[in-house]
């Protein structure tokens, strides 16, 4: 079954490194998006606790003890606080995606890049670990798995999710159309700085930073278009607390504090099956109006859109990448679902008691 559903996309900023006051912020971000008839509330990758955007900037050397605290605060996939964001999604029978920096029971300092699909009766109907750290989230995070390449099915259509870079990986993205994805979510950070000094000794310009927004608006087109797949790009807010903290204790604070606030935010955005922008709208929560709106970037809020998935199916008609224009005979994928896991145990326990 396929109808109209819709999405709310929160363009927000974490309590940074605060799992608790993170989490408390977003059920009042569920709550409202609920009561403006959300059916879908959307956060950005690793909301809770924080994303390591310090990797970017500082040397390994210089982030042990950001690292130490992302660890404690980084949250496990049965712990207090997702359980929370369940029961906020039950009480407020809503779909919630979140991503999260998830923490395992086997290991003190290994972590994961989530994400989590609670459905409106508060089950996890999906648990996604971002296969490949990209680039400097190596150094917190530990690759995933194929276990949550896997869509959602809803009343309202097919719902899958990848993560920031993931979303460059055209075998993962084709394991989702695979599927019949009708609603693709990709989170993103709220920077990705890629350089420090961009003007040179002389004056000239060495180079720029990562346009962030063209590059992520790129790669979540093309899978809509492929797909033939509505899209929302949510991505995340870096305020002034958590630009102080990054830059905290760096030999040269106020550089990192420059270029973090001179790097291009990220977007949240909404695509319809073609890959073309679509208006989404926020609203006044103190009037209650809406104002047609196609991007939030610079500012908190919530995007809202009413998105039609039955109107996934004109495309196909062009070219439908895993069907008719699809040569299986050719081609083959194969994909391993198996949750990796540090040890398997075989055979019987021993018996402590015997003699």
């Amino acid at each position: 079954m396929t109808g109209t559903i819709r999405v709310a996309a929160c363009h927000v900023a974490a309590k940074f490194l605060s799992a608790r006051e993170t989490t408390q912020k977003a059920l009042s971000l569920i709550q409202r998006a609920s009561l403006n008839d959300a059916n879908l509330v959307v956060f950005p990758e690793t909301y809770i606790p924080a994303f390591p955007i310090w990797s970017a900037l500082r040397p390994p050397t210089q982030n042990h003890a950001l690292f130490q605290k992302m660890a404690a605060e980084s949250v496990y996939a049965d712990g207090d606080e997702v359980r929370a964001i369940r029961a906020a999604a039950r009480k407020s029978q809503t779909y919630v995606s979140i991503g999260i920096s998830e923490k395992v029971h086997y290991s003190v300092g290994c972590l994961f890049n989530s994400n989590l699909l609670v459905g409106p009766d508060g089950a996890v109907l999906n648990h996604h670990r971002k296969l490949v750290p990209t680039f400097f989230e190596k150094l917190t995070w530990a690759p995933g798995d194929g276990h949550g390449l896997r869509v959602t099915e809803t009343p309202f259509g097919k719902i899958g999710v990848l993560i920031c870079g993931e979303n460059t990986n055209p075998l993962a993205r084709y394991a989702l159309m695979a599927q019949g994805e009708q609603l693709h979510i990709s989170t993103w950070p709220a920077v990705w700085p890629t350089r420090v000094d961009t003007i040179g000794n002389e004056g000239t310009n060495k180079g720029k930073n990562y346009d962030n927004v063209t590059a992520n608006r790129t790669r979540a087109a093309a899978h809509c278009f492929e797909a033939k797949a509505f899209g929302v790009l949510c991505s995340g807010l870096l305020d002034e607390p958590a630009i102080d903290l990054v830059a905290s204790g760096a030999p040269d604070p106020e550089t990192i504090k420059k270029v973090l606030k001179d790097a291009q935010g990220g977007a949240t955005m909404f695509l319809d099956p073609t890959g073309a922008p679509l208006i989404g709208f926020t609203v006044n929560e103190t009037t209650g109006e809406k104002q047609d709106t196609d991007i939030l970037q610079k500012e908190e809020g919530i995007l809202y859109a009413d998105l039609d998935l039955s109107k996934c199916v004109e495309g196909k008609q062009f070219h439908d990448v895993v069907g008719g224009y699809q040569r299986h005979d050719v081609f083959e994928l194969n994909v391993t679902r198996d949750r990796q896991k540090p040890i398997r145990f075989r055979g019987l326990a021993p018996d402590l008691t015997a003699k």
